[in-house]
């Protein structure tokens, strides 16, 4: 599926080591679903994650949701591995992390020819060449590593996220000048809804298409921050149809609510109407699939 024919409001991070974790995740209403070999498995358990992932992902259905699978990484001594096996698994994309540079994806790309490939944006270097990262022609989406790159600052954290805007607003430009899809990095407090909801909301009004997240309960509040809400909805519905009037009458610019509405704020409320479409999509396919069984 394109992914920009999706919607991407919540992504959550599962161990891809855990039978119970998939399971559980198939019911879940978040987007999409970050299969974890890297952070979340022991070294010593590295081999047979992989080999149970790559056995246990086929046999479950996540409905529409994006299935992307973490590798580790080719400095270890499982991130080759990880890429040559895991197109049995059949994922929609290969998440690469600590990608520094354009020569990490195309590590990568060589070593797993035919899945797309996201990159997780971590570290200084990788922040400081993300346009070329952005511009590999594998590439399909950043996830923003903020705890990484925090420690790797070494800078304090802050609820306004200050140190680090810098970092996230250079990973969106990248990834909105190659077209790619930008997830915001996870909020650590998940018992901490208020918490979750002014993150969730700054990484919407920065411009990023969701949040990444580390436990069910933030789901929702991402699900809910990152999409089209009533207003919204009816706003993009007057704009087009203010618009559509006026180049029926031969002018360029309409006017909604003393605005002024061009061709580019119609294209902006074209994408909201389809993203809510997307979402409701979505949101219909498990309860489709319940009925057909």
């Amino acid at each position: 599926m394109d992914p920009h024919a999706r919607p991407w409001r919540s992504v959550l991070y599962i161990p891809g080591s855990r039978q119970r974790a998939l399971e559980k995740a198939q019911g879940l209403p978040a987007d999409g679903i970050i299969f974890d070999l890297e952070d979340a498995v022991a070294p010593d358990e590295k081999a047979a994650a992989r080999a149970f992932l790559v056995h246990a992902l086929p046999q479950m259905d996540y409905g529409l949701r994006a299935r992307i699978v973490r590798i580790n990484g080719f400095d270890s001594e499982w991130g080759r591995d990880d890429a040559r096996l895991i197109a049995k698994a059949a994922p929609d994309a290969v998440l690469i992390p600590k990608v520094g540079s354009a020569a990490d994806v195309q590590a990568v790309a060589e070593t797993l020819p035919d899945l797309p490939l996201w990159a997780m944006i971590e570290t200084p270097k990788g922040v400081l060449n993300a346009a070329e990262i952005a511009a590999h022609p594998r590439m399909q989406g950043f996830v923003l590593g903020t705890n990484d790159l925090m420690k790797e600052l070494g800078c304090r954290f802050r609820a306004d996220r200050l140190p680090l805007m810098a970092s996230l607003q250079m990973a969106l430009l990248a990834a909105r000048a190659e077209g790619l899809v930008c997830l915001d990095g996870v909020f650590n407090a998940f018992k901490d809804d208020l918490g979750t909801k002014a993150e969730c909301e700054q990484g919407r009004d920065l411009g990023f298409d969701g949040k990444t997240v580390i436990h069910p309960r933030q789901i929702e509040i991402a699900n809910r921050v990152f999409a089209p809400g009533p207003a919204d909805l009816e706003m993009a519905r007057r704009q087009i149809e203010a618009y559509e009037a006026a180049r029926a009458q031969g002018q360029g610019v309409a006017v909604v609510d003393g605005k002024i509405v061009e061709n580019l704020h119609v294209a902006t409320a074209r994408q909201v109407l389809a993203k809510a479409a997307a979402i409701a999509a979505m949101e219909a396919a498990p309860a489709a699939r319940l009925e057909a069984s």
